[in-house]
């Protein structure tokens, strides 16, 4: 039990502080990769390379002036930041991160809580964080943050069951919901990833996890040109710094499960010693540096798509979630169950790279049509400008 308190207290100091460590150094990255594709610098002032520009704007936001509207419900408002940015952190909890690390007193498991319900505890507390930002633009008494308070709670609920029911096919194929089973199941080889049987269910969960965290295309409540700065508006201080902060600890979060849940988590592709005992320091390092670079990939795509695409209307956000990615992921999950229920009690297969390379063909066969009508001749059939008389 000591040994079991210890290694628990020394995990949550380590994965809290590196977690908050890499938000800090995200915000950065962000700006200079944002810079390199505008063909500017970026920070380059503070410290070598712009790197303690991060410290610089905490250290900014610290000594800022806190402000207080007369009008607001001050308890809520000063609540509203903590609520949103604590399960942004939490989340990341029940995510493994490495192989077991072997010590003289037994193997530390690398999650901070290895929970039987871990997929479910997620699902759970990432749902959380919309109260945050409700609260925040209603606590504000201030117009333009209750519509981006509710832009934001009507744009979470839509794409939070579809990201859900995407990823019921993860857990069909794993048969658990302990994330540490969901990796195990996807270390046979490559194509046992999830990535390539669930290809339809990947990019449902990529979709629906962009709209989530309210990043680009799908930053509706924060629409600078409409709402001035949505539900952060009254916001100041490092009140204000905490919605960012959580924004980003909730791409950290989000990354690490895409890598999880669909590349392996921390499998090295095309090996299989680092998935089976005796555990190593060696083994441990070199999973904690495939599941960082699995998740810093996802990282970059989030800026990339956030620096390269417009965003969406409203009316084009909601119909997306309810009219294309629920009726899908309903759809997608009806037959994918049936096919795996078929391979599994008809033709008696157990799940390996043969079974991976069949769902793998019916998801090609099944992303011709969807991409095909999602397309509506843009890019397939080109576009055509209609002639004037």
């Amino acid at each position: 039990m000591t040994f079991f308190l210890v290694t628990s207290i020394v995990k949550i100091l380590v994965v809290f502080t590196a977690i908050m460590v890499g938000v800090a150094l995200l915000t950065l990255a962000e700006r200079r990769i944002c810079a390199f594709m505008q063909d500017r610098l970026g920070p380059n002032r503070v410290g070598p390379q712009g790197l303690l520009q991060p410290a610089a704007d905490g250290l900014k936001n610290l000594v800022k002036e806190e402000t207080l509207p007369a009008e607001s419900d001050k308890i809520l408002f000063m609540l509203a930041p903590a609520i949103s940015f604590v399960p942004a952190l939490l989340t990341f909890a029940v995510i493994p991160f490495a192989s077991p690390l072997p010590t003289r007193w037994g193997d530390v498991e690398m999650v901070v809580a290895n929970l039987p319900v871990g997929f479910l505890y997620i699902l759970a507390f990432g749902s959380l964080g919309v109260y945050g930002i409700v609260l925040a633009g209603w606590s504000s008494n201030n117009k333009y943050s209750l519509l981006g308070g509710l832009r934001a709670s009507a744009q979470m609920i839509s794409y939070e069951i579809a990201l859900g029911m995407s990823t019921v096919a993860v857990l069909l194929l794993a048969g658990n919901v302990t994330l540490t089973e969901v990796v195990a199941k996807q270390s046979q080889s490559l194509l046992t990833w999830n990535v390539f049987p669930l290809s339809l269910a990947y990019f449902i969960f990529l979709v629906a996890a962009f709209a989530e965290t309210n990043r680009l295309p799908f930053d509706l409540p924060e629409a600078e040109g409409e709402l001035i700065a949505g539900y952060h508006t009254e916001y100041s201080a490092m009140k204000f710094s905490m919605f960012y902060i959580a924004e980003y600890a909730n791409m950290v979060t989000a990354s690490a499960l895409m890598a999880t849940l669909f590349f392996g988590g921390y499998d090295i592709p095309f090996t299989h010693w680092d998935n089976v005992p005796p555990w190593t320091p060696l083994k441990t390092a070199l999973t904690l540096g495939a599941f960082g670079l699995k998740t810093g990939f996802f990282l970059f795509l989030y800026i990339w798509v956030r620096w390269t695409l417009p965003r969406f209307r409203y009316d084009q956000l909601m119909a997306l979630g309810w009219k294309v990615m629920l009726p899908l992921a309903l759809l997608y999950l009806t037959v994918i169950a049936t096919l795996i229920w078929f391979l599994h009690a008809r033709l008696g297969w157990a799940y390996d790279t043969r079974f991976a390379v069949v769902l793998f063909g019916v998801n090609l066969l099944l992303a011709v049509p969807l991409f095909w009508v999602l397309d509506r001749g843009h890019i397939v059939s080109g576009s055509v400008t209609e002639e004037r008389a």
